[in-house]
């Protein structure tokens, strides 16, 4: 929301009051308050008839500081809140003096100037990082909306911003005008289903905006030099969190907020919808089952889209029987098949279903002001909204998933979730404003712990839409509906970039576009794009998208790429264990893990799988493409040419290829079985060695299901040599690669030479084996 008229004037019906001086102080061991004035103090008479801004900063934790900005203090308490992790062991330091008043919390510090006018600067030791400058922070009383709290913070030269939840626009944000509410508005528009109230820079820093409801940024695009964000109310929360790296960052913003449950390794195998709007039923489900088995497509996952319902009754739960006259039969049938089943589902009860009357008479569905039921008709006749504030309808809806998993469903596709209105009352007394957003953390935390419950600790996975800070907990999350065409690929990529660097860590989307049929070049440089995420989905709006539908090439392209990511997973698992645990997210731009490089900053048309694997999309039919690769000897995963960075490259790739490159110094684990995504990753387990340097060494630890280690590899090289060596049996590994050259370690004590020159010797007794390089250990044809 923007306040002003240009640099020196108000807008129209706006009374602004900015805090001129810090006057009094008040400290506590675990906090700091200014008490600020709207004018300079001259004489006791200026304290009468004059408005004062209460400023109090205190540390949840470590190296983040918490600012409050209030007006009037006198308000009731409103929810819903977003649930804050705090460490009630953090030291904080305060000092004041004549010139200064600071709250330190590890290596970040907020300082208030006392000497002239007004100023909150926050400094990493004695670094600034930003600050609150001269009518930066303000209250201000409108004749439209009432009051808001505005704060804004200087944005130096070159500093870039991200963040702010799915967003399908630039990665960078600057310049952009963003507010925080949930809305169905596809990916081709400034709208976003997943609106998340944090934002991190390039400077080392983070802020998070910590109210549920509508917070509105003007990301250097009102005053060019700040961003500005803005709430109404009385008072505004805000937490400046410290990396510097975007990683920690990441990691410490999670840790207020909430890490990622661990999603089950089948997840991470394709997964096949019946699509959306299409005619299917069970011989329909069950032809497309047998063809991708046919032509040798490994499938983990079947998706049962919105009609498995009957029209106008969704939600209700129940199977159609004139498609499917026998469920559990048929959920027998597929699960016999290998198949894990998910079903869509939403929180909206038509009014033609019988969940309706029952949930009315309960008392479980939102109702207006005026006691009625809220209902409108768009996307289903009459439908109503399941009050998720409380706790009865929760325990109701869940009780009616239940009994869908001990049919035999595994999983759930939570769609929805964002049109959510304000004209209502919750159960709970929540103020409507806040739950717009806060709406979708009810629903998936509902869903997601019903499945946690049914099916055991590391199985819950939901496909979700909706979200808003703290979401991330309840994996994975899709980008909702694309168009079928290379302009929206790209922007998807876009909105899974920003989503990462909200602190979401697994995403998705519809390989080929939701909307339209893709064609058939679209759907083939979507297929890489999409097997090469934390989690693959193929579906789509209005026709299917099992690949024969398309060309035989297509069979091929998705053949392949599947099969590499299974081959993959012991290193992708490996990732989501990290993104379990640290927050760090599977997917990532490039900025992420080269922030210092000057050439990240903007790009969005590639990324980091995991922190040792870049991608980048192709976005052409022609397969002409272009990418930056950063310092150091990369090497293409698929083809093995080593490529020198820092460098833009300019190719022209086939169906059956994309530029993935491994950055150098990696070791990269790679599974033995390629029909599967769950399977035993340290049992046969290749280390592929990538441009190590010498004396490098490297650890690797190979996930078990659980997240738990189930092998760990110490790779070295030192001068010729790379020696690698496991901790526990050695007949769980089965080959060492170095670069594109393999050594088979077979039998302890032998000795093997490659065609290139590189020899292998495993020892006779250790778990060991070590790789003599020859002179030039880079194979013939690298550069």
């Amino acid at each position: 929301m923007k306040f002003s008229d240009g640099y020196w004037h108000m807008r129209p019906g706006v009374r602004p009051l900015y805090p001129a001086e810090v006057h009094d102080v008040a400290v506590t061991p675990e906090s700091l308050t200014v008490y600020a004035p709207t004018a300079r103090i001259g004489h006791r008479g200026d304290t009468l008839n004059r408005p004062m801004v209460t400023v109090e900063c205190r540390s949840p934790m470590p190296d983040v500081i918490a600012v409050t900005v209030a007006h009037f203090l006198g308000g009731r308490p409103r929810r819903p809140a977003f649930p804050i992790t705090t460490d009630p062991g953090t030291a904080v330091r305060v000092a004041v003096d004549d010139d200064s008043a600071s709250l330190t919390s590890g290596a970040l510090t907020a300082r208030f100037d006392r000497r002239d006018g007004w100023r909150l600067e926050f400094l990493a030791g004695d670094a600034l990082l930003t600050a609150s400058g001269s009518k930066a922070m303000a209250v201000l009383d409108t004749d439209a909306g009432g009051p808001y709290v505005r704060e804004q913070l200087r944005l130096g030269v070159g500093e870039c911003v991200y963040g702010l939840g799915e967003r399908f626009g630039p990665l960078v944000k600057n310049g952009q005008e963003i507010d925080i509410w949930n809305a169905d508005g596809g990916t081709s528009s400034e709208q976003a289903y997943k609106n998340i109230p944090f934002y991190l820079t390039n400077r080392g820093y983070g802020v998070f905006v910590n109210h549920p409801g509508r917070v509105s940024f003007e990301v250097g695009s009102e005053a060019v030099s700040r961003v500005q964000f803005s709430v109404a109310g009385q008072a505004l929360e805000y937490l400046l969190i410290y990396g510097p790296s975007p990683a920690e960052i990441l990691r410490k913003y999670t840790a207020l907020t909430g890490r990622p449950a661990l999603p089950p390794p089948w997840s991470f195998g394709l997964w096949l919808s019946t699509s959306f709007t299409t005619s299917y039923d069970e011989p329909t489900v069950l032809g497309f089952v047998d063809g991708m088995a046919e032509r040798d497509l490994p499938l983990s996952v079947f998706h049962f889209d919105t009609f498995w319902m009957r029209e106008f009754h969704w939600s209700d739960f129940e199977w159609d029987p004139r498609a499917f006259p026998d469920p559990p039969a048929m959920l027998k049938r597929l699960k016999d098949r290998g198949l894990r089943i998910c079903v869509w589902i939403n929180p909206y009860i038509a009014q033609r279903s019988a969940l309706f009357a029952e949930g009315m008479a309960h008392g479980y569905l939102v109702r207006r002001p005026d006691g009625d039921v809220w209902q409108w008709d768009q996307w289903q006749a009459g439908m109503a909204l399941v009050d998720f504030t409380d706790p009865h309808a929760r325990r109701w809806y869940a009780d009616k998933l239940r009994a869908l998993l001990e049919m035999g469903v595994d999983c759930f596709k939570s769609d929805f979730g964002e049109r959510i209105p304000t004209d209502v009352v919750w159960s709970d007394g929540a103020d409507p404003e806040r739950m717009h957003n806060y709406y979708s953390y009810l629903y998936n935390e509902t869903v997601f712990e019903v499945l946690r419950a049914e099916r055991g600790e590391g199985e819950a996975v939901v496909f979700a839409r909706a979200a808003t800070a703290g979401g991330q907990r309840f994996p994975v999350h899709w980008g909702g509906d694309s168009e079928s065409t290379f302009e929206s690929m790209a922007e998807t990529l876009r909105g899974g970039l920003s989503l990462a660097m909200s602190g979401f860590g697994f995403w998705s989307h519809d390989i080929g576009g939701f909307e339209g049929r893709p064609a058939a070049e679209v759907f083939k440089r979507w297929l890489p794009f999409g097997l090469l995420s934390s989690h693959s989905r193929l579906h789509g709006s209005q026709s299917y998208r099992v690949p024969w539908l398309f060309d035989a090439e297509a069979v091929e392209v998705l053949r392949r790429f599947t099969r590499l990511k299974a081959r993959l997973m012991p290193y992708l698992f490996g990732a989501a264990v990290t993104a379990h645990r640290e927050g760090i997210p599977v997917l990532r731009p490039t900025v992420f893990e080269f922030p210092d490089d000057p050439a990240a900053t903007h790009l969005d048309r590639q990324y980091l799988l995991g922190d040792r694997l870049l991608v980048a999309p192709v976005f052409t039919a022609t397969g002409e493409t272009s990418y930056y690769l950063p310092a150091g000897r990369w090497t293409h995963l698929l083809t093995g040419e080593v490529v020198a960075g820092p460098r833009w490259v300019r190719e022209t790739c086939g169906f059956d290829s994309i530029p993935v490159y491994v950055r150098p110094g990696t070791v990269l684990p790679v599974g033995a079985r390629d029909d599967r995504p769950d399977y035993p990753y340290a049992d046969g387990v290749t280390l592929r060695v990538y441009e190590l340097a010498d004396g490098q060494a490297v650890t690797v630890r190979v996930p078990a299901a659980d997240g738990s280690a189930a092998a760990r590899f110490e790779v070295r090289r030192d001068g010729d040599r790379v020696r690698a060596r496991r901790d526990g049996p050695a007949n769980a590994w089965a080959l060492l690669l170095v670069n594109t050259d393999s050594v088979r370690a077979v039998e302890g004590g032998a000795s093997h030479r490659t065609e290139s020159g590189v020899r292998v010797d495993v020892a006779a007794d250790v778990p060991e084996c070590v790789a003599v390089l020859p002179t030039d250990p880079h194979p013939p044809g690298t550069s």
